[in-house]
């Protein structure tokens, strides 16, 4: 079968039952292999076979439950998407605090009373029921009005024979308004009974309420399209290309393949390309996460989005547009953010049947006691009772209110939590992947030893390296003149000075030729190493030997490292002790990764992974059927912290790598990522507590409003009572959430 992709942007989604609805109609058509509706980023991705089914079709079966699918043209830019953002939250919370401004004196007005509260005689119910009932109406018009959404698409949808949370928000706020208006009728025909039969607050409360549950998710809704933007950002927008043998700069997009490309010092590479002329060293950190900067000469690799750092090269354009490395990252984040996590289907399953399920038993409940010979109104009465007690109040704000709380207190202890999700799957998590450079390390190479001949003393090498390196851009280099310059070390002048590109440097200092440089630049001069045995050692280390020999003789060795945080060491025992594999993966070679790996006690070595494949290496230990948590820094860590069940950004991380992930250490500590998992465990556990209760008052209460108690005498449950179970089951849970603010990191 011939497989096409295709993603729809959907308007008009807005809780787990509307994303079932949809993918449900999409699955019955005819051709769809697979349907994805994912709520978070409003899109619908479809494979399908284009000879069975078209996109006009797909369409069709999105309009028909009720919502209305966006040109797939139309690609919104980030700018725009956050700029939508930003106004939808502050739209919800301007409704938010309109509703609550009314919501709370009308709860007062009519519920006041009952607790001893004393009206004025004006409004007071026992003197003047029906000024008491037109203020209730008065006060929940506002309410009404900036609701109506949940009017609009609760009965648009229920109507289309696909109700979801918003058409139970409707049917029962609308029916204790109208039976409302029919008690405040009963009341001006002098029946003042019906003044304690009046429920308008519920309809405002629960209105208030659910508004401000969907502030509060709009705030938590993932960020997709700022890691995105951030991704594109490190493009340059323009290349400089040979045409007619004259320099003409052009936008990246006109870039072809073929094309020959000048790069200068401190600019970016344009497009993936392969160098045909000049040297230089190329800073690939926001692509690869590794510090030190790669020489590269002709016939090397260039990769787009990567900075030149000293020479001029040419190169010719290899890959452009969508092939470049770059974005190819950029699509793998996308992917693994755009996918839905098990958690989410299982949301959407218990969320379809839930509503339909309230909705039937309502009506049932009221048909059956008016066949039974009840009037309309007690029918009605029943009706309108189940619907408000299992409004979905409690079941909405379990979730939401445990994680603002949970997340807030991460956040007291440098832990940002990015919403629900992740925090819902990290007490899963069994394999944590750790990236190497700068996450277990430093990130920045320092001096770890100084080895010399008899010829000169530690103070003596160090200064002839620091000397010849004063001024250099190179990590290494810069290591070695920090280590001077802490040691308060006086440089020498230097009379001249050679660069010998992927082999070290030349220089002439104090009437000495100094060569500083790698094994390679030795051995081409036929420089002895006589520190043959001691250079194996610090290798095998992880540690980079750097030789320096004095007019044509070895004189010592500087090594250079990245080394291991303080914290690194700890943060993974405690995760053993949690019994949590843990993994680590880097660009370097095996020897390098096993001597840093057994400095922390690391399980699992990852060595030699190239960027484009850290997301499949996770991938890969998801597919063994664990749950596997990355944690990051680089712009290279990005897809793989998309892909990973959680992803963990380190704060002194790139901003791409933070955006990607869902939990930020802002204090770059690795024992946060305990603080993180043990945040995760007990918020979970909170938040079962709290589906508990909602459940517990929903499959108790349902039965009760359903008249259950009258078959055997009991007493008929008021919509008043209805309405203030509802809000105590509400309250329960708040209080309930609140326990969360006790917690502290078992450090």
């Amino acid at each position: 079968m011939e497989r096409n992709e295709v993603t729809i942007p959907i308007s008009g989604m807005t809780c787990a039952a509307c994303a079932a609805n949809i993918d449900k109609s999409l699955r019955k058509l005819e051709g769809i292999e697979n349907a994805n509706v994912n709520l978070t980023t409003e899109k619908a991705t479809v494979i399908y076979d284009p000879s069975l089914t078209r996109i006009s079709e797909i369409k069709q079966a999105i309009s028909k439950v009720g919502y209305k699918p966006l040109d797939i043209e139309v690609q919104e830019t980030s700018d725009e998407n956050k700029a939508r953002h930003e106004k939808e939250m502050k739209i919800l919370w301007r409704k938010f605090v309109i509703s609550a401004i009314f919501a709370t004196p009308l709860l007062i007005i009519s519920m006041g009373h009952m607790l001893g509260l004393r009206l004025p005689n004006l409004i007071n119910p026992e003197q003047n029921p029906l000024n008491f009932a037109i203020v209730q109406i008065i006060l929940v018009i506002p309410s009404i009005a900036v609701g109506y959404k949940f009017y609009k698409i609760g009965f648009k949808t229920l109507f289309k024979g696909a109700p979801n949370m918003d058409s139970l928000i409707a049917i029962g706020t609308s029916a204790a308004v109208l039976y409302g208006i029919y008690a405040t009728v009963m009341i001006a025909q002098g029946n003042d009974s019906y003044a304690m039969e009046l429920y308008f607050e519920t309809a405002g409360v629960i209105i208030t309420l659910i508004l401000l549950g969907k502030y509060l998710e709009s705030v938590s809704k993932g960020k997709t399209s700022d890691a995105i933007k951030k991704l594109m950002g490190l493009a340059p927008k323009n290349a400089t290309v040979i045409q007619d043998g004259e320099e003409v700069i052009i936008p990246i997009e006109e870039v072809e393949v073929g094309d020959t490309i000048i790069v200068k010092p401190g600019e970016k590479i344009p497009v993936d390309g392969t160098v045909v002329r000049g040297n230089t060293s190329i800073d690939e950190s926001m692509l690869t996460g590794e510090s030190i900067p790669i020489e590269k000469t002709v016939g090397d690799k260039v990769i787009g989005a990567s900075i030149n750092k000293h020479g001029m090269i040419h190169f010719k354009a290899t890959k452009v547009g969508k092939d470049t490395a770059l974005a190819q990252i950029i699509k793998l984040v996308e992917d693994a953010q755009g996918s839905k996590a098990p958690i989410a289907r299982m949301a959407d399953i218990i969320a379809s049947y839930f509503v339909p399920v309230v909705i039937g038993i309502a009506i049932l409940a009221g048909l059956a006691w008016f066949i039974s010979g009840q009037s309309v109104v007690f029918s009605l009465t029943i009706f309108i009772a189940v619907l408000v007690i299992a409004c979905p109040c409690a079941l909405g704000l379990a979730t939401p209110t445990a994680i603002m709380v949970g997340t807030g207190k991460g956040a007291e202890y440098g832990v940002l939590i990015k919403g629900g999700q992740p925090l819902e799957t990290a007490h899963k998590v069994d394999t944590i992947v750790f990236d190497k450079t700068g996450t277990i390390t430093e990130g920045k190479p320092v001096v770890t030893d100084i080895l010399t001949t008899k010829q000169v003393n530690q103070k003596q090498l160090l200064q002839l390296a620091a000397s010849a390196e004063k001024g250099s851009e190179h990590p290494l280099g810069e290591a070695i003149v920090n280590e001077a310059n802490s040691k308060k070390i006086s440089l020498l002048e230097m009379t001249d000075f050679i660069s010998i590109p992927g082999h070290g440097i030349e220089a002439v200092i104090d009437h000495k030729t100094l060569l500083l440089g790698n094994l390679k630049l030795m051995n081409d001069r036929k420089i002895d190493n006589t520190l043959n045995t001691q250079s194996q050692r610090l290798a095998d280390e992880g540690k980079t030997p750097m030789y320096i020999a004095v007019d044509g003789k070895l004189v010592g060795i500087i090594a250079v490292a990245d080394t291991t945080k303080p914290s690194s060491k700890k943060a993974i025992e405690k995760l053993h002790k949690l019994g949590i594999k843990v993994a680590m993966i880097t660009g370097d070679n095996e020897r390098t990764a096993k001597a840093i790996a057994k400095q922390v006690g690391i399980d699992v070595i990852l060595s030699e992974v190239l960027p484009k494949d850290k997301a499949n290496e996770v991938r890969k230990l998801q597919e063994a059927g664990s749950k596997v948590a990355m944690v990051g820094d680089g712009v290279n860590d990005a897809p793989a912290l998309a892909q990973a069940d959680v992803g963990i950004a380190i704060g002194s991380g790139t901003d791409v790598a933070m955006e990607s992930a869902d939990i930020v250490l802002m204090k770059s500590d690795l024992l946060d990522v305990v603080t993180a998992l043990q945040l995760s465990k007990k918020t979970i556990r909170n938040i079962k507590q709290n589906l508990f209760w909602a459940f517990a008052y929903n499959t108790a209460g349902i039965p009760i409003a359903a008249g259950l108690l009258l078959l055997f005498d009991g007493p008929k449950l008021n919509p008043m009572i209805a309405g203030g179970a509802m809000a105590f089951s509400s309250v329960s849970v708040l209080m309930n959430a609140l326990r969360l603010r006790r917690f502290k990191p078992e450090n």
